[in-house]
């Protein structure tokens, strides 16, 4: 039973972030992207302290015993996210941009070799094929407004917007799967407890690092992330129960699965354009729509 619920809960978590970040791009107009990004850590604390908490004292689960790897893996987590947005967040200064978030993308295949490398996971040439499919159709997207061909991409390796998004995409898939790692480290008392545990450490860890970096570079920030508090605390409560679902899935299940089918969130993105605001998707965006689709059919049926 536990083994397939990581697919619920993962879809789940895609949709979270789909809230998540409309809200945020909500708040871009009034925060800085620094201040938008840090009301996701802020305001969503209170919340996983109040989430550990009641799975302690309200369903009677243990506290976990933290460990000095424990320790190591969440913090290591925590600072490579901050890293991987703050690089993709910079990507959008280029005016090239398309390149490189297309490439930081590639976070499922960098997670799947960083899960082999640090954790040892191991990956089905059915799954192996799922993720790659899935890349295609993500790349395909990012690059549906801005003609290019495949060759074109290749040789836009040698680019410096390329090489950030895939450095980018390799700091996301190490968080991912530190976090995994920061969990598992903990060897109990259940998956649930492990998972909210690890998020409520992570969210305070970057909290205080990113209130910290905000009062040395962006001082007025703080005020004004506090004078926005509605729309900041919907990111906060959508943004951590969003982490809550991606921290249990990746408890339960390896990260390069859980990342591959959380792509799903670009479907959903997608169809609330086209239904909500009838905006038109063109070819390439169709084509990129579909791959994911078969991504998350070869990775359901493949299991």
């Amino acid at each position: 039973m536990i083994d397939g619920l990581w697919i619920p809960i993962t879809i789940a978590a895609a949709f979270l972030q789909n809230l998540r970040s409309a809200v945020q791009k909500h708040l871009k107009g009034r925060l800085s992207t620094t201040g938008a990004t840090f009301v996701r850590f802020g305001y969503g604390v209170p919340l996983a302290i109040v989430y550990v908490a009641v799975l302690h004292y309200g369903l009677g689960m243990d506290w976990p015993a933290p460990n000095g790897a424990f320790l190591v893996y969440a913090a290591g987590g925590g600072l490579a996210q901050i890293i991987a947005t703050f690089l993709l967040v910079h990507l959008f200064s280029f005016r090239n941009f398309a390149v490189g978030t297309a490439y930081s993308k590639t976070e499922p295949v960098q997670a799947a070799i960083f899960g082999i490398i640090i954790l040892g996971d191991q990956i089905s040439p059915g799954a192996a094929v799922a993720i790659l499919v899935g890349l295609a159709g993500v790349m395909a997207i990012s690059v549906a407004h801005h003609p290019m061909t495949l060759g074109a991409l290749v040789r836009s390796l040698a680019e410096r917007t390329a090489l950030i998004g895939l450095v980018s995409g390799a700091f996301f898939g190490i968080s991912a799967v530190l976090y995994r790692a920061a969990s598992l480290s903990l060897g109990g008392p259940g998956f649930l407890m492990q998972a909210g545990f690890t998020l409520a450490c992570v969210s305070a860890f970057q909290t205080v690092v990113m209130l910290a970096y905000m009062r040395w570079r962006e001082p007025g920030q703080i005020t004004a992330c506090l004078r926005h508090w509605r729309p900041a605390l919907l990111v906060g409560v959508a943004g951590i129960c969003g982490s809550a679902c991606w921290f249990t899935a990746m408890t339960i299940q390896n990260v390069a699965y859980v990342r591959a089918l959380g792509q799903i969130e670009l479907v959903f993105t997608f169809a609330a354009s086209y239904f909500f605001f009838r905006e038109r998707v063109n070819r390439m965006e169709a084509i990129g729509i579909a791959l994911i689709v078969a991504c998350i059919l070869i990775l359901l049926l493949g299991r």
